[in-house]
């Protein structure tokens, strides 16, 4: 299976000052350097695709201003399709301000444009004009209106597509839109603010102040009183720790650069890449034909008219994991460690991932290969400064791969 990556979201220019520390509430910090970069996280998402040999494809909107065709040109140089990147009259463009420390820690705040104004039924529309979507993977982050990430997640499932959501920021997002999406990738802060609204919306009690990452993550792949969780995995990205991955599944874990968390078949232990594959492709057919028998059909439910509130519950669910609690057998969780660089520059590192684990499940790569090549993206992305800029080539990815796989002398 080869498919394509398809990014909706934001697209901006970022301008960057580097201060010796960042300022706390009220305190002005003098000193440092400014820098204008391109940005987004949508944009940036779809570099770190295209940069790794993925047919990429970008739906968003850019205003009418001078930043318009710099932005578009910006994303076309890096052979990003923006063939659906929509130009909006009376808008600005978007504009991201950063602040980054001496040890490449950072501060952002968002002025989305017309980012924000993006209409759902455009998103709906660009994604029907591709027509089916099968081996394809689509990408949406919450930079962008949450009627429209709902949207990209219920059309691109219909069509067949894998979803991912990058719930940052996690502001507004509740079980109805991330039960909608296959994999949620939030970072702690992005979980902790996921647990509270499902706290606040629900009523149901969830200690978010566990220090058990998986515990905690755990809530958004079970069902909730409002609905079903996550399809099928969620990936907390931990900084400097790595990831904790929760994946739905009864299968052993592929022995792929991890470190298990939870009890493994030792049958799994010495698998070689062709056998991991063979497994993940056969846990892949599975899942699908056991969410099709729970739900009662033979495939997903056609994309639905969002402006239709009478059917939002309906929409909300449709073609939803499986409701009821998870049982261990039902669950695996792995950690990836994060690989050791010189961080100079962290902001690109969380957009590294997600469009690097987009593009390698639409190579067809397994989930735990595609996230332990995720981690290394995000690890090379921190060590040049800027987030767009530092996304690894293709050639930069296989040599850091392969400088880690070799033994030592």
């Amino acid at each position: 299976m080869s498919g394509r990556v398809i990014v909706v979201g934001s697209v901006n220019i970022d301008l960057v000052g580097r201060v010796p520390h960042l300022p706390k509430p009220g305190e002005t910090v003098t000193g440092g350097s400014y820098d204008r970069h391109h940005g987004g996280k949508g944009g940036n998402q779809a570099v770190a695709a295209a940069r790794l040999r993925r047919p990429t494809l970008f739906i968003g909107a850019a205003g009418d201003d001078t930043f318009e065709k710099e932005a578009r040109r910006a994303l076309s140089s890096e052979r990003v399709d923006v063939s659906m990147l929509a130009s909006l009259p009376n808008q600005a463009t978007g504009v991201a301000m950063i602040l980054v420390d001496a040890i490449g820690e950072n501060q952002i705040a968002v002025v989305p444009g017309a980012n924000g104004a993006i209409e759902p039924g455009y998103v709906r529309d660009c994604l029907a004009r591709l027509g089916p979507l099968a081996g394809d993977v689509l990408l949406v982050c919450n930079e962008v209106s949450l009627h429209v990430v709902r949207e990209a997640l219920i059309c691109a499932h219909a069509a067949g597509a894998t979803t991912i959501l990058n719930p940052a920021p996690a502001t507004g997002i509740d079980r109805s839109t991330f039960g909608l999406a296959d994999i949620v990738t939030p970072n702690r802060t992005e979980l902790a603010t996921l647990l509270q609204i499902e706290t606040v919306g629900t009523g149901t009690k969830i200690d978010d102040s566990d220090a058990d990452t998986a515990k905690r993550a755990r809530a958004l792949l079970e069902a909730g009183p409002s609905g079903p969780g996550v399809r099928r995995a969620v990936i907390v990205t931990l900084g400097a720790s790595g990831v904790v991955v929760l994946e739905r599944t009864s299968a052993p874990i592929p022995a792929i650069g991890r470190r298990p968390v939870n009890s493994l078949a030792s049958s799994s232990a010495d698998a070689t890449p062709a056998e991991v594959a063979h497994l993940a492709s056969a846990q892949v057919a599975s899942q699908v034909a056991s969410e099709a028998a729970a739900a009662g059909t033979d495939g997903p439910s056609p994309c639905d008219d969002p402006t239709d509130t009478a059917g939002a519950p309906e929409r909300a669910t449709a073609g939803a994991a499986p409701t009821g609690r998870l049982k261990p057998s039902d669950l695996r969780i792995w950690e990836v460690p994060a690989d050791r660089v010189p961080t100079i520059d962290s902001t690109g590192g969380g957009d590294a991932f997600c469009g690097a684990l987009a593009a390698s499940l639409a190579e067809g790569r397994p989930l735990a290969e595609a996230v332990r090549r995720a981690v290394a993206a995000a690890a090379l992305a921190t060590t040049h400064v800027g987030a767009r800029e530092g996304m690894p080539t293709a050639n930069e990815l296989e040599e850091f791969l392969a400088e880690r796989a070799a033994p030592l002398a």
